[in-house]
């Protein structure tokens, strides 16, 4: 009995493990959110327990097996772990069947998800079914142990019958009563219901049960055997039906399996083909064929989306060649525009250059006026003090002229002095003569004083003759000191009235500087916005350009693309730049240092026909 009933648990166990094959391939399809979606998620969890229940339960009900059973319940727990995976992914993501709204991150997680159910569904699959074989096993074994029964309750009851009989036999006369009332009356109607029993009728009662001797005892044993019979029997066909129900989920699994199968690959399968054809420019292929129910918005998305990026592209295309013409009107009248920046920064430039000529020429003029009305200062200052050294040479002349004077008249004392000596001196030797021999020393002393006197005169005479001449001499230079001075008192006047003049020039030089430093400030300014211009216009000309090239490769890449109508094919023939009529820059030469700016423009007529043109 205890291994029917675990027959019946392994049946119910690999129905929960197929229930949770279906459940979890319904959330891969369905939405979470959809009713499907919501049942596949609620029953998954329970179909799982089931299964581990009904394995637990089982391996009690059969120690021979227990193992066995183990294996199994640790195979599904390991398949739980990666069925776990799939019904996360189920969750996480919207179902095959929402169509377009999935993106390709959702595609790749489905993919996956689905390529791991195909793998657990084979090992799910191989485990069913051994788990129904080792059922069937059991099944065999218990119709094997129930056949037994039947034939040992056969021989039991053939036994007791036996025995009865001869107990009757040995006892008939005394008994006989007894036996009919109480031993052979029920025997027979045990009997019967052994016997019917025997042949499978387990309607059959079993009388007797109440009775407290051993025909109650037998009438138990039998009743016993009628239940056990009676629990085979219904056991049997309980795991009939769940080995059906079980076999019939799996095949309708299966089914359901092959069909999402089929539609999934026809779905990608046209799919595939779309965007081949898109790959290749072919914007007017569409998908036909219907696809299945949950499949079909994406097709009509699909074809749908085809034709609005057909439809954007002929517009596109459409539209290109009016911006290539636009483009190319910008681009000639940016490089115009251009070259008259450029001639009028180069103007501005050589005018610039110029004016700083002209204003170093004038800084420079106004630094030598400067310095000249230095100059002139200082030569005044030097006249001024040469007429004060000329009236101090005159008053030193003078000076001199009266120490010459004065050195005359010492002069004539000291030739007054030489002598009168050289009278002492002859005087002396006149009376050393007389003295004789005793003067004779004295006499030689008066000769050398003599002498030294007459030296003395000679000296005396000397330095007067040159004193009278440095008299001479001193007056001259007085005279011509006097000369000098006056000349200085002329040309101190003069320096004075150039002094004068040369402020004046220093000023106005200085005012011009001052003029043609803020004209030159400002055409520096103007130079350098010029520049600014030029330079913002070479970028502009620079990005129209770049744009007329994008918008031709842009035309370009259109024209790959098949539309199906007379804007597509091949992007339209570029549009020629416009040319220009400006006249071209005049090369602009500086005539030197200092000098004006000089150019070969083009005449005024031309010159104001571009600038009206522009």
């Amino acid at each position: 009995m205890h291994r029917d009933v675990a027959a019946v648990r392994i049946a119910r166990a690999a129905r929960a493990m197929a229930q949770a094959e279906v459940y979890g391939y319904a959330g891969l399809i369905s939405a979470s959110n959809t009713p499907m979606g919501r049942y596949a998620a609620a029953h998954y969890p329970e179909a799982v327990k089931k299964a581990d229940q009904g394995f637990d339960a089982a391996g009690p009900l059969l120690p021979d097996k227990a193992g066995q059973i183990a294996a199994f319940r640790d195979r599904f727990r390991a398949l739980t772990v990666r069925l776990d995976e799939v019904d996360r992914v189920g969750q996480s993501t919207p179902g095959l069947a929402q169509g377009t709204t999935l993106t390709g991150a959702d595609l790749d997680t489905l993919a996956k998800g689905t390529k791991l159910l195909a793998d657990i569904s084979e090992d799910l699959d191989t485990l069913i079914a051994d788990t129904v074989q080792m059922n069937t096993a059991i099944i065999d074994e218990n119709t094997q142990r129930s056949d037994a029964l039947r034939a040992r309750s056969t021989e039991a009851f053939f036994a007791l019958l036996a025995g009865g009989l001869l107990a009757i036999a040995a006892a008939a006369g005394f008994t006989y009563w007894l036996s009919t009332r109480k031993v052979s009356f029920p025997l027979g109607r045990l009997a019967e219901s052994m016997r019917r029993l025997a042949t499978g009728d387990l309607g059959a009662d079993v009388a007797g049960q109440a009775s407290r001797d051993e025909i109650g005892v037998m009438a138990q044993a039998v009743e016993v055997f009628k239940q056990a019979a009676i629990d085979k029997v219904a056991m049997e066909r309980e795991a009939e039906a769940v080995r059906r129900q079980a076999e019939a989920e799996r095949s309708r699994g299966e089914a359901q399996r092959a069909e999402a199968a089929r539609h999934l690959a026809d779905v990608v399968d046209g799919i595939g083909r779309g965007l081949d054809q898109l790959a290749s420019g072919a914007l007017t292929f569409r998908l036909s064929q219907s696809f299945a129910a949950e499949y079909e918005k994406l097709r009509i998305d699909f074809n749908g989306a085809m034709a609005r990026l057909a439809d954007t592209l002929g517009h596109v295309a459409s539209n290109t060649s009016a911006i290539r013409s636009g483009t190319g009107e910008i681009s000639t009248a940016a490089d115009d525009l251009s070259r008259r920046t450029e001639q009028q920064a180069a103007s501005l430039e050589e005018t610039a250059a110029a004016l700083d000529e002209i204003t170093a020429t004038v800084r420079k003029t106004s630094l030598s006026a400067n310095r000249a009305r230095d100059v002139v200062g200082t030569a005044k200052s030097g006249a001024e003090q040469s007429g004060e050294v000329v009236r101090r040479a005159v008053d030193a002349m003078t000076a001199i002229e009266r120490s010459s004077s004065e050195i005359g008249q010492i002069i004539g004392v000291i030739d007054e002095i030489a002598f009168q000596t050289n009278l002492l001196a002859l005087n002396a030797g006149v009376e050393a003569a007389r003295a004789g021999d005793a003067g004779r020393g004295f006499a030689v002393v008066a000769s050398e004083v003599r002498a030294l006197a007459q030296r003395s005169a000679d000296a005396a005479k000397e330095i007067k003759a040159l004193i009278t001449t440095s008299r001479d001499q001193v007056e001259q230079g007085v005279s011509l000191v006097g000369d000098t001075g006056q000349a200085l008192e002329r040309i101190l006047g003069q320096v004075a009235e150039l002094a004068t003049i040369v402020t004046e020039i220093a000023a106005s030089a200085q005012e011009q500087a001052s003029g043609l430093d803020q004209i030159n400030t400002a055409i520096n300014q103007m130079d350098q916005v010029t520049q600014q211009n030029a330079a913002m216009v070479e970028e502009s000309t620079a990005a129209s350009h770049a744009l007329s090239r994008e918008t031709q490769e842009l035309s370009d890449l259109v024209g790959r693309f098949q539309l199906g109508d007379s804007r597509g094919g091949a992007s339209a023939a570029p549009v020629p730049a416009r040319r220009s009529a400006a006249q071209p820059v005049a090369q602009l030469r500086t005539a030197g240092r200092g000098g004006a700016v000089r150019s070969a423009a083009a005449p005024t007529a031309a010159r104001d026909a571009d600038w009206q043109e522009f």
